[in-house]
C-alpha cells in the first residue's frame, strides 16, 4: 500500500498552529512513511513556524472576515474565492487521504475544496464555542474532534469525538514539587500561586498582581509570574517572587504551584486539566466570539474552576486567590471536577481516529 497523504490547515494564532503540529507529529509517529503537507495563509505566523517543525507548507492568498459591516469584506470575499481555487488545485494534485483543519480562516477554503472533491475531512475544535470555519464545515466534515464535552448543540452528535486538546509532552511527566520550587528559587514549604497571561501577557492581571505584591507575600504566598513581553515586573524587596516575561519550563511551573491564575484559552485549560491544578480563569475580552468566556463558563458550570471577569480583576482577583489558597477542600473539589477534561492521550487519540478512518476508506 502506498503511504497515506494528509493535508493539515490551520493558523493565524498559536492556538491553531500548535495543535496542527501536534496532530502532524502524532500521524507521523503512527505512520512514519506518511506524507504531510501544511496549508496556511500568506504572511501569517504559520508560514514561519511550520517549516521550523520540519514540515512543508503552502500559502494561500486568504484573509479573515471582518465581523462588522465594511467594504473591506468585498476584498475578503474575492480572496476567499481565489484561495478556494488555489486549494482545489492543490488537493487535486496532492491527492490527500484526509484533510484536517484546526481552525483559522486559511483552513476554510482547503476543507471546502476537499469536501467538494470527495476527500475525507476532519476538523479539530478546541474551544467550548466553535470558530466560524468549524461552524461552516460542521455538516461537511466526516469527523469532529473537540476539546470540550457537550458540543452537540454546535455539531452533529454522530460526528463528535471528545478527545481533548493536544498538550506539550513535558506536562504529562511526573515532577517533584519541592525540586520544582527550588528550581524557581522558592521555599518548598510555602504555597505557590502560578500567574500567567500567556506569552504576550495580560495587562489587567499583571497590573493587579504588581499592585498587590505586598498583601500576597505578607499572607505567605509565593509567586511564579509569567508577565509576557509587554510588562516589566518590579519585584525588588519582595521574597518568594519569581517573575519572568517568558517561562520555557512550563511543566515545572505547574508542578511547583498550588493554584493557577490564567486566561481561558482552550490549550491553557487543557494544560491546567492534565496537571490537575485548581484555577482562577480570567477570560480575555479581546478574542473573536468571546470564546474564552464561553470556555470559562463551561468549567464553572462543572464546578471545575473559578472565574473572575476581566472588568472585575482589580476588585476581586486577589481576594478570590487568597480564599482559594486557604481552602484545601475547595482546591480538592475543583481538581476532582476538572478530571473529565484531562485527556492525557489527546494527540494519540486524534491520530488513531484519523488512521482508522483512512484505513477503512482505503479498503472500500
Amino acid at each position: 500500500m502506498k503511504p497515506f497523504k494528509f493535508i493539515i490547515s490551520g493558523g493565524g494564532t498559536g492556538g491553531h498552529i500548535f495543535p496542527a503540529v501536534a496532530i502532524a507529529h502524532g500521524l507521523r509517529q503512527l505512520m512514519p512513511d506518511c506524507e504531510i503537507l501544511f496549508v496556511g495563509a500568506n504572511n501569517r505566523m504559520e508560514m514561519e513556524k511550520i517549516p521550523q517543525e520540519g514540515f512543508p507548507i503552502v500559502g494561500l492568498d486568504v484573509a479573515g472576515l471582518k465581523r462588522s459591516f465594511t467594504l473591506e469584506n468585498l476584498k475578503v470575499l474575492w480572496k476567499f474565492i481565489k484561495s478556494y481555487f488555489q486549494a482545489k488545485k492543490l488537493v487535486k494534485e496532492f491527492k490527500p487521504h484526509c484533510v484536517i483543519g484546526t481552525g483559522g480562516y486559511a483552513s476554510l477554503p482547503v476543507l471546502y475544496a476537499a469536501s467538494n472533491l470527495g476527500a475525507k475531512t476532519a476538523i479539530w475544535e478546541g474551544n467550548g464555542f466553535p470558530g466560524l470555519t468549524n461552524r461552516v464545515m460542521a455538516n461537511r466534515a466526516d469527523i469532529i474532534f473537540t476539546g470540550f464535552p457537550e458540543m452537540k448543540k454546535y455539531f452533529p452528535a454522530d460526528k463528535i469525538k471528545f478527545t481533548g486538546n493536544p498538550v506539550r509532552l513535558g506536562l504529562l511527566r511526573t515532577h517533584d514539587t519541592q525540586a520544582c520550587r527550588t528550581h524557581f528559587g522558592l521555599n518548598s514549604e510555602k504555597p505557590v500561586l502560578f500567574v500567567t497571561g500567556g506569552s504576550l501577557g495580560a495587562r489587567s492581571i499583571n497590573e493587579c498582581i504588581q499592585e498587590n505584591l505586598k498583601p500576597l507575600t505578607d499572607a505567605g504566598i509565593q509567586l511564579i509570574w509569567q508577565t509576557g513581553k509587554n510588562f516589566k515586573a518590579e519585584t525588588t524587596g519582595f521574597e518568594g517572587v519569581y517573575a519572568s516575561e517568558f517561562i520555557r519550563e512550563m511543566e515545572l511551573a505547574y508542578a511547583a504551584s498550588d493554584a493557577v491564575i490564567s486566561r481561558a484559552g482552550a490549550l491553557t485549560i487543557s494544560e491546567i486539566a492534565v496537571t490537575g491544578k485548581p484555577a482562577i480563569l480570567v477570560p480575555s475580552p479581546n478574542v473573536t466570539d468571546d470564546h474564552q468566556t464561553k470556555n470559562a463558563e463551561q468549567l464553572t458550570q462543572m464546578d471545575a474552576a473559578l472565574m473572575v471577569k476581566d472588568s472585575e480583576v482589580k476588585e476581586s482577583l486577589i481576594s478570590v486567590s487568597l480564599d482559594l489558597l486557604r481552602n484545601k477542600e475547595l482546591q480538592k473539589n475543583l481538581t476532582t471536577n476538572l478530571e473529565p477534561m484531562a485527556k492525557y492521550l489527546a494527540t494519540e487519540d486524534i491520530a488513531h481516529e484519523i488512521y482508522q478512518m483512512v484505513i477503512k476508506n482505503a479498503a472500500n
